[in-house]
């Protein structure tokens, strides 16, 4: 039995029950494959990995039947069990009903014979997304294939700075997969390049942590923003206003976060500083400073802005030590939080690498040409998973294909060339500058660089 509550109808109500099969890890995607289509029957499996993501606690001791023993290498499996049904009928009361019980089917003469095979582009695949816990997700070919299409367009080099060789593949999908699966989502941006201007962040990165933030409220997931103290009052003020133009539905809570002693990330993270309890279970930095090996932050030009920056990259530390919680750095040079995971290919092909490396990894890393590229990619994606029935229905841990109602509400939050050039004027009013250095100010498809952000949202 999970802690996985089934659709109620009347007073039919009961948690899912599940089959668990020992698939070896190289198989798992020819065990989706081969039952995805008998959705007449059991359909794909609703979880792979970790039993205690189900709520089950020991694997070895299953409420029905015996215990099925796994072999190293082997990846337990789940799939829906027709025992569900069986604790629906005990639950509602019935005076009498006929079924079957664990190891003695109830056969009919109907037979499975209208089994409809699908396109090849929507076969399902199967990505790891979690080691700890152990955890794969599923999506269609032809949604993944469209995410990979992102992860190129995004991948164009406006400044010519070597971000070629930063790339790693299928990290946009990965993460998007991750944060599909989240609940609740931090954010963290900001990039005080203009060390000699008040304010000094520059306007790469609010924009694609705002729709981010967008297309996470319409999926109905808790979203929040961690920034710098200094910048408590400017980060607002751009929400409030971001409110008022539409680009998102209500405000998302603005935090800070201080270092006072060793266990304030852990504080921050969880609830009364429990590990087990964490109150964010998907970080995201777009576009943050990040801390390189020296423990100073530097701008594209080496200059130390370390004064200028909270240490919310503790955060990103902590993370890696708490089972559940997942991190993504999405950045344009090498020098933000979350590309400690490239930071070799940093400093080997990226101009002052050597001293702007981050050192800190987020567990996916997204390099784009302009970090809101990143952003506007993630927004994308997520609607893109959202609207493929493969995916869906392995996230609700469900049997059917139901309808997908919310469509229309998740397309109006994605980033559009108005909300963005909306957004890009708010932020010029609150003194918000470009990041970009002189070098970058070229063409790009014909268009001057700063307005790229517009050209990229068109081809998303």
């Amino acid at each position: 039995q999970t802690a996985v509550p089934c659709y109620s109808v009347s007073t039919f109500c009961c948690n899912l029950v599940v089959t668990m099969r020992p698939i070896p890890e190289g198989k798992l995607e020819a065990a989706v494959l081969a039952t995805s289509e008998l959705k007449e029957a059991h359909g794909a499996p609703i979880h792979m990995g970790d039993p205690g993501l189900l709520g089950i606690q020991d694997l070895s001791k299953p409420d029905y039947g015996d215990p099925v023993h796994l072999h190293p290498g082997d990846i337990p499996v789940f799939w829906a069990c027709g025992v569900t049904g069986v604790e629906a009928i005990i639950n509602c009361r019935t005076p009498l009903a006929f079924t079957h019980s664990p190891g003695c089917m109830f056969i009919t003469d109907l037979k499975n014979d209208n089994v409809t095979f699908r396109s090849s582009r929507e076969v399902p695949q199967v990505h790891c997304i979690s080691q700890d816990p152990l955890h794969y997700s599923i999506v269609s070919a032809e949604a993944a294939q469209k995410i990979k299409t992102l992860e190129t367009l995004i991948g164009i080099d406006p400044g010519d700075r070597g971000i070629i060789h930063l790339h790693r593949q299928d990290e946009l999908l990965k993460a998007c997969l991750s944060i599909s699966h989240a609940q609740s989502v931090l954010i963290t941006t900001g990039f005080p390049t203009h060390f000699t201007y008040e304010p000094p962040e520059e306007n790469d990165g609010p924009p694609g942590a705002l729709a981010i933030a967008a297309i996470l409220q319409a999926l109905q997931k808790e979203v929040a923003i961690v920034t710098d103290q200094r910048a408590m009052n400017l980060n607002r003020k751009i929400i409030e206003e971001a409110v008022q133009l539409g680009i998102l539905k209500r405000p998302v809570p603005v935090l800070s976060y201080q270092s006072k002693s060793a266990d304030s990330a852990l504080m921050f993270l969880c609830e009364n500083g429990n590990p087990r309890r964490p109150r964010f279970d998907h970080l995201i930095a777009i576009e943050r400073a990040g801390m390189a090996a020296d423990g100073n932050y530097y701008n594209a030009r080496k200059v130390n802005i370390k004064h200028l920056v909270d240490p919310i990259d503790e955060l990103f530390l902590v993370a890696q030590t708490l089972p559940g919680v997942t991190t993504t750095g999405v950045g344009d040079g090498g020098n933000e939080l979350g590309m400690g995971k490239i930071k070799d290919a940093v400093k080997k092909h990226i101009k002052n690498g050597d001293v702007i490396a981050c050192d800190v990894e987020a567990d996916f890393t997204i390099v784009a040409g302009v970090s809101n590229w990143g952003g506007y990619a993630i927004a994308c994606a997520l609607y893109i998973l959202s609207t493929c029935e493969v995916h869906d229905r392995y996230l609700r841990k469900a049997v059917g294909f139901p309808r997908l109602s919310n469509k229309m509400v998740w397309l109006s939050a994605l980033p559009s060339v108005t909300k963005e050039e909306k957004l890009l004027k708010t932020l010029v009013q609150h003194g918000v500058r470009s990041g970009k250095t002189a070098s970058l100010e070229m063409e790009v498809d014909g268009l001057p660089f700063y307005n790229t952000h517009s050209l990229m949202i068109e081809k998303l």
